[in-house]
């Protein structure tokens, strides 16, 4: 027996102390009245009622034959076309309940325009001048 004790002892204290800490650290917060864990309704948990999809035009324009453009999806997923030929114009449906659309576009011309139409109204619109004009309109 008291050769157990030597070879255990120091784990037998670590589990007194441990199960010692555990009992006063409980009789602390219930002599203190500490609120218990918060749980969130399910009703929180639920998905939010379908929104207005919103209609989002990119265009592009300008005195080049062609351009490099670069965009976000309705997914926030970047899209890159190479040697795309001007005028270029894409509508895409947006479901999310944000859209953070993101247009860059670089032209062969000296002269680029671009726009983002989101619902009918021209959210931006910019135009660069220069050799290879490239212009970065976004909507927050």
């Amino acid at each position: 027996m008291l050769s157990v004790l030597r070879r255990w002892w120091i784990p037998i204290i670590m589990v007194l102390v441990i199960v010692s800490s555990t009992a006063l650290v409980a009789r602390i917060r219930t002599y203190f009245g500490a609120v218990p864990v918060i749980v969130t309704p399910v009703i929180f948990g639920e998905d939010p009622d379908p929104h207005n999809p919103k209609r989002v035009t990119y265009e592009v324009s300008g005195s080049g034959t062609y351009a490099d453009i670069n965009y976000l999806d309705p997914d926030a997923i970047p899209r890159d076309l190479n040697n795309i030929t001007l005028p270029w114009t894409m509508t895409v449906t947006a479901t999310a309940a944000s859209v953070a659309p993101i247009l860059v576009a670089q032209s062969d011309g000296s002269t680029i325009r671009c726009r983002i139409v989101i619902d009918g109204k021209v959210k931006d619109e910019r135009t660069s001048t220069g050799v290879n004009a490239m212009r970065r309109p976004f909507v927050w």
